[in-house]
């Protein structure tokens, strides 16, 4: 299986950096410049030099998931390809734009761009959009510009978005366990706002090791047959 992460408030990174080396779990993140509980951002110079490098030299892959977080609310009407967009990190956060295919690519590059500098890594030649939101328009956009889009599995999702209160961590780890198959994209954050009680620390561990214990191993988005004939055309 490949198990993937996006960026967060980062307040659990390291205890989610620590958790993959103890088990020896290699994993692809998707890296926007996301609002950390630090007062900075998910790819300052302070989270590049320190958590950024130090998961480069570990073997991980790395990804864009755009600059902004920009959510897809929509194909914009017209002739030309155009998307709404809302942002939802940077200065613009909340605001709906109509954006042109080579705006929603250079969010993209930049997000790649940082990524590499920070890990010394050549980021994988594929993307994640913010909340999964896609259309049949900016997946053919996004190709054109060097990125294929990674979703998750229907089991993959592991929940770390949804509130405590209605879905306990417990709840989430035994679905995980029970619906999880081979070749399944896992999906998690290093950190989710409004979840009150963290994911990560309950539920993370206790993950790796029953899925191993029914016979899973781990593999990057590298390895995925689906995409690793792609990550070797364009570059990866």
């Amino acid at each position: 299986m490949y198990l993937t992460f996006d960026t967060g408030h980062m307040e659990v990174a390291q205890f989610i950096a620590d958790t993959l080396n103890k088990h020896n779990v290699k994993v692809t993140f998707f890296a926007a410049n996301e609002k950390t509980k630090d007062e900075s951002t998910s790819l300052a110079k302070n989270w590049g030099e320190k958590f950024w490098a130090a998961r480069g030299k570990e073997g991980h892959e790395f990804a864009s998931h755009t600059w902004d977080h920009p959510v897809l609310l929509g194909d914009a009407k017209g002739i030309e390809t155009q998307f709404i967009v809302q942002p939802t990190q940077g200065a613009f956060a909340g605001r709906s734009f109509t954006w042109a295919p080579k705006k929603y690519c250079e969010q993209l590059d930049t997000a790649r761009e940082r990524i590499e500098f920070y890990t010394g890594k050549k980021a994988l030649p594929v993307f994640r959009a913010p909340g999964g939101k896609t259309s049949a328009k900016l997946l053919a956009e996004a190709e054109k510009c060097g990125y294929k889009h990674v979703g998750w599995s229907p089991a993959g999702f592991l929940g770390d978005e949804l509130p405590s209160e209605r879905v306990s961590n417990d709840a989430l780890l035994k679905k995980a366990l029970k619906d999880i198959k081979p070749g399944d994209i896992l999906m998690a954050h290093l950190g989710i706002w409004s979840r009150k009680d963290p994911w990560a620390p309950a539920v993370l561990e206790p993950l790796i090791l029953g899925l191993k214990e029914q016979g899973f191993c781990f593999n990057t988005m590298r390895q995925h047959p689906a995409y690793k004939d792609w990550i070797a055309a364009n570059g990866g």
